[in-house]
């Protein structure tokens, strides 16, 4: 399912964009810091959605940003020559803490807390054995059932979807139910990568 294996796609349709910050002297960190400030202006739309609707469709849109700066850091950083370990560490660390604001303002708003400690365990531990699988000496894996990038996507679209059906569906919103599904299908993306990680170390 993971739109991850799009990437390249993304990137040559974000080349306008990349330029455009190249040219006006934004570097790739300074893109990864509004990203991040995007994906906590999200999450705060999303923790007071229930009381306006419409802001879900605000948070939905910060969080379709979030989504395109964070592509745009690394093929900015590519396109500058100043692409390093740091910048990908950090790049690393400011996603993760996005995910945690993005999915504890979903939670929040909806008060869904045991819904959301397993769907943020679920979407970190899939980020996780992305990266390790790379730290004990094999290629980096973004495979799996849900990537970050479907995450993202789901989320824009129960976000939008919350402004016409904010009401419960056999007893959750559809909040909810995106929380339930972040948490069943992250935790399978992870084992499914791990597994993935130790077939490749033989």
């Amino acid at each position: 399912m993971t739109l991850d294996r799009f990437r390249s796609v993304a990137d040559r349709a974000l080349a306008p964009l990349v330029a455009g910050f190249a040219r006006l002297g934004l570097g790739p960190n300074g893109v990864s810091v509004v990203a991040i400030a995007l994906a906590f202006g999200a999450a705060g739309a999303f923790y007071l959605g229930a009381e306006a609707t419409w802001l879900y469709a605000v948070g939905a849109l910060l969080v379709f940003l979030n989504g395109v700066l964070d592509l745009v850091d690394g093929a900015l950083a590519r396109e500058l020559g100043v692409d390093s370990a740091a910048g990908d560490l950090l790049d690393h660390v400011l996603d993760r803490y996005a995910d945690i604001a993005i999915v504890a303002g979903l939670a929040a708003g909806v008060e869904q807390y045991a819904l959301g400690f397993a769907a943020i365990t679920g979407v970190l531990m899939t980020s996780y054995l992305g990266t390790q699988a790379q730290a004990v000496g094999v290629e980096r894996v973004y495979g799996g059932v849900l990537g970050r990038a479907d995450r993202l996507a789901l989320v824009g679209v129960v976000g939008v979807a919350m402004v016409a059906l904010p009401d419960p569906i056999r007893g959750l919103t559809l909040v909810g139910w995106l929380l339930a599904l972040f948490a069943v299908l992250g935790h399978a993306t992870a084992l499914q990568r791990f597994y993935l990680s130790m077939r490749a170390l033989g």
